[in-house]
Protein backbone atom coordinates (compact mmCIF):
# COMPACT_ATOMS: atom_id res chain seq x y z
CA UNK A 1 0.00 0.00 0.00
CA UNK A 2 1.25 2.98 -0.95
CA UNK A 3 2.61 5.69 1.55
CA UNK A 4 0.78 8.94 1.03
CA UNK A 5 0.91 12.74 2.20
CA UNK A 6 0.07 12.99 5.66
CA UNK A 7 0.05 9.04 6.90
CA UNK A 8 2.11 8.13 9.72
CA UNK A 9 5.68 6.89 8.07
CA UNK A 10 5.83 3.26 9.17
CA UNK A 11 7.64 2.32 11.85
CA UNK A 12 10.18 -0.33 11.63
CA UNK A 13 13.17 -2.17 13.12
CA UNK A 14 15.81 -2.64 10.81
CA UNK A 15 19.91 -3.56 10.77
CA UNK A 16 21.92 -0.28 9.32
CA UNK A 17 25.61 0.04 8.98
CA UNK A 18 24.96 1.98 12.33
CA UNK A 19 23.93 -1.20 14.44
CA UNK A 20 20.44 -2.08 14.75
CA UNK A 21 17.83 1.16 14.84
CA UNK A 22 13.69 1.33 14.89
CA UNK A 23 12.99 4.22 12.93
CA UNK A 24 10.78 6.06 15.30
CA UNK A 25 12.82 5.48 18.15
CA UNK A 26 16.32 6.60 16.12
CA UNK A 27 14.04 9.61 14.52
CA UNK A 28 13.24 11.41 18.11
CA UNK A 29 11.42 14.57 17.42
CA UNK A 30 13.78 15.57 14.36
CA UNK A 31 12.55 15.63 10.91
CA UNK A 32 13.60 13.20 8.38
CA UNK A 33 14.76 11.80 5.20
CA UNK A 34 14.62 8.37 4.09
CA UNK A 35 15.69 7.62 1.06
CA UNK A 36 16.22 4.44 -0.91
CA UNK A 37 18.47 3.01 -4.01
CA UNK A 38 18.11 0.37 -6.29
CA UNK A 39 21.20 -1.80 -4.87
CA UNK A 40 25.27 -1.52 -3.76
CA UNK A 41 27.80 -0.52 -6.54
CA UNK A 42 25.60 1.24 -8.62
CA UNK A 43 27.04 4.69 -9.84
CA UNK A 44 24.33 7.43 -9.59
CA UNK A 45 23.98 6.31 -6.14
CA UNK A 46 27.49 6.54 -5.27
CA UNK A 47 27.44 10.16 -6.50
CA UNK A 48 24.18 10.93 -4.09
CA UNK A 49 25.62 9.42 -1.30
CA UNK A 50 29.20 11.41 -1.21
CA UNK A 51 26.78 14.14 -1.99
CA UNK A 52 25.00 13.57 1.35
CA UNK A 53 27.27 12.78 3.39
CA UNK A 54 29.39 16.64 2.80
CA UNK A 55 26.17 18.20 3.46
CA UNK A 56 25.74 16.60 6.76
CA UNK A 57 26.17 20.09 8.70
CA UNK A 58 23.40 21.43 6.49
CA UNK A 59 20.97 18.65 7.12
CA UNK A 60 22.11 19.26 11.15
CA UNK A 61 21.27 22.85 11.09
CA UNK A 62 17.73 21.73 10.24
CA UNK A 63 17.38 19.58 13.10
CA UNK A 64 17.00 16.67 10.00
CA UNK A 65 18.58 13.80 10.10
CA UNK A 66 19.47 11.44 7.35
CA UNK A 67 19.03 7.37 6.51
CA UNK A 68 19.21 5.27 3.05
CA UNK A 69 18.04 2.22 2.26
CA UNK A 70 19.25 -0.22 -0.39
CA UNK A 71 18.08 -4.53 -0.25
CA UNK A 72 21.67 -5.36 -0.61
CA UNK A 73 22.91 -6.94 2.89
CA UNK A 74 25.19 -4.90 4.80
CA UNK A 75 28.41 -6.83 4.26
CA UNK A 76 27.75 -4.86 0.84
CA UNK A 77 27.24 -1.61 2.33
CA UNK A 78 30.49 -1.55 4.33
CA UNK A 79 31.95 -2.26 1.23
CA UNK A 80 30.41 0.31 -1.05
CA UNK A 81 31.32 2.70 1.49
CA UNK A 82 35.00 2.60 0.98
CA UNK A 83 34.03 3.11 -2.52
CA UNK A 84 31.94 5.63 -1.53
CA UNK A 85 34.70 7.46 0.75
CA UNK A 86 37.41 7.01 -2.31
CA UNK A 87 35.64 8.40 -5.28
CA UNK A 88 33.72 11.14 -3.38
CA UNK A 89 36.01 12.25 -1.00
CA UNK A 90 33.45 12.02 1.43
CA UNK A 91 32.87 9.01 4.61
CA UNK A 92 29.55 7.50 4.73
CA UNK A 93 28.50 10.11 7.84
CA UNK A 94 25.02 8.69 8.31
CA UNK A 95 22.93 5.11 8.54
CA UNK A 96 22.55 2.74 5.63
CA UNK A 97 19.60 0.27 6.24
CA UNK A 98 20.30 -3.21 4.97
CA UNK A 99 16.91 -4.75 3.38
CA UNK A 100 17.56 -7.88 1.68
CA UNK A 101 14.07 -9.22 2.32
CA UNK A 102 12.49 -5.90 1.27
CA UNK A 103 10.51 -5.35 4.11
CA UNK A 104 11.50 -1.83 4.75
CA UNK A 105 11.12 -1.45 0.81
CA UNK A 106 7.20 -3.30 0.79
CA UNK A 107 6.39 -1.48 4.07
CA UNK A 108 6.96 1.96 1.93
CA UNK A 109 5.87 0.82 -1.82
CA UNK A 110 9.48 1.25 -2.84
CA UNK A 111 9.50 -1.43 -5.07
CA UNK A 112 7.17 -0.30 -8.50
CA UNK A 113 6.79 -3.37 -10.45
CA UNK A 114 6.49 -1.76 -13.74
CA UNK A 115 10.02 -0.41 -12.96
CA UNK A 116 11.44 -3.16 -11.68
CA UNK A 117 10.08 -6.34 -9.43
CA UNK A 118 12.87 -7.04 -7.02
CA UNK A 119 14.67 -3.50 -7.19
CA UNK A 120 12.97 -0.25 -4.74
CA UNK A 121 13.03 2.55 -7.20
CA UNK A 122 14.80 6.38 -5.82
CA UNK A 123 12.23 7.25 -4.10
CA UNK A 124 12.70 10.15 -0.89
CA UNK A 125 10.48 10.68 2.00
CA UNK A 126 10.60 13.59 4.48
CA UNK A 127 9.58 12.68 7.76
CA UNK A 128 8.24 15.71 10.28
CA UNK A 129 8.54 15.88 13.95
CA UNK A 130 5.00 14.01 14.08
CA UNK A 131 6.55 11.12 12.43
CA UNK A 132 3.92 12.12 9.46
CA UNK A 133 5.45 12.34 5.68
CA UNK A 134 5.82 15.80 4.47
CA UNK A 135 7.10 14.75 1.19
CA UNK A 136 7.61 11.92 -1.54
CA UNK A 137 9.48 12.02 -5.05
CA UNK A 138 10.44 10.03 -7.39
CA UNK A 139 13.43 9.74 -9.52
CA UNK A 140 14.63 6.95 -12.40
CA UNK A 141 17.59 5.45 -12.09
CA UNK A 142 19.15 7.45 -14.68
CA UNK A 143 18.71 10.72 -13.00
CA UNK A 144 20.36 11.81 -9.97
CA UNK A 145 18.71 13.80 -7.32
CA UNK A 146 19.23 17.00 -6.49
CA UNK A 147 19.56 17.80 -2.92
CA UNK A 148 20.62 21.12 -2.73
CA UNK A 149 16.34 21.05 -3.93
CA UNK A 150 15.64 18.94 -1.18
CA UNK A 151 17.20 21.24 1.46
CA UNK A 152 15.00 24.00 -0.13
CA UNK A 153 11.74 21.95 0.42
CA UNK A 154 12.84 21.28 3.68
CA UNK A 155 13.24 24.81 4.75
CA UNK A 156 9.48 25.86 3.01
CA UNK A 157 8.33 22.64 5.16
CA UNK A 158 9.88 24.23 8.15
CA UNK A 159 8.34 27.75 7.61
CA UNK A 160 4.98 26.51 6.37
CA UNK A 161 4.50 24.60 9.80
CA UNK A 162 5.46 27.70 11.85
CA UNK A 163 4.18 30.68 10.34
CA UNK A 164 0.56 30.56 8.55
CA UNK A 165 2.42 31.34 5.13
CA UNK A 166 3.21 29.10 1.99
CA UNK A 167 6.13 29.26 -0.35
CA UNK A 168 6.01 30.88 -3.98
CA UNK A 169 7.53 29.43 -7.34
CA UNK A 170 11.49 28.87 -6.83
CA UNK A 171 11.56 29.99 -3.03
CA UNK A 172 14.51 30.36 -1.18
CA UNK A 173 15.05 31.10 2.23
CA UNK A 174 14.80 34.76 2.84
CA UNK A 175 12.77 35.63 -0.21
CA UNK A 176 9.19 36.48 0.42
CA UNK A 177 6.29 34.18 1.20
CA UNK A 178 2.48 34.20 0.70
CA UNK A 179 0.41 34.98 3.48
CA UNK A 180 -2.35 31.63 3.10
CA UNK A 181 -5.64 32.27 2.03
CA UNK A 182 -7.46 31.07 5.18
CA UNK A 183 -5.65 34.06 7.20
CA UNK A 184 -8.54 37.26 7.02
CA UNK A 185 -6.64 40.48 6.49
CA UNK A 186 -7.74 41.45 10.37
CA UNK A 187 -5.61 38.24 11.28
CA UNK A 188 -2.80 39.14 9.25
CA UNK A 189 -2.05 42.27 10.54
CA UNK A 190 -1.51 41.02 14.29
CA UNK A 191 0.92 38.08 12.52
CA UNK A 192 2.47 40.58 10.16
CA UNK A 193 2.44 44.27 11.53
CA UNK A 194 5.41 45.17 9.04
CA UNK A 195 2.34 45.01 5.90
CA UNK A 196 2.31 43.06 2.67
CA UNK A 197 1.96 43.78 -1.00
CA UNK A 198 -1.72 42.45 -2.20
CA UNK A 199 -1.01 41.44 -5.77
CA UNK A 200 -4.87 39.61 -5.65
CA UNK A 201 -6.94 39.27 -2.28
CA UNK A 202 -5.76 35.78 -2.34
CA UNK A 203 -2.56 36.88 -3.09
CA UNK A 204 -0.47 38.38 -0.54
CA UNK A 205 3.73 38.42 -0.50
CA UNK A 206 4.95 39.51 2.88
CA UNK A 207 8.76 40.15 4.16
CA UNK A 208 9.26 37.67 7.02
CA UNK A 209 12.92 39.27 7.69
CA UNK A 210 11.20 42.98 7.63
Amino acid sequence: MAVRLGDEAPDFTADTTDGELRFHEWKGDSWAVLFSHPKDFTPVCTTELGTVAKLKDEFEKRNTKVIGLSVDPIEDHHEWAKDIEETQGAALNFPMIADPDRVVADLYDMIHPNASNTLTVRSVFVIGPDNTVKLTLTYPASTGRNFQELLRVIDSLQLTSERKVATPADWTDGDRAIIVPALSNEDAKELFPQGWEEQKPYLRLVDLNG
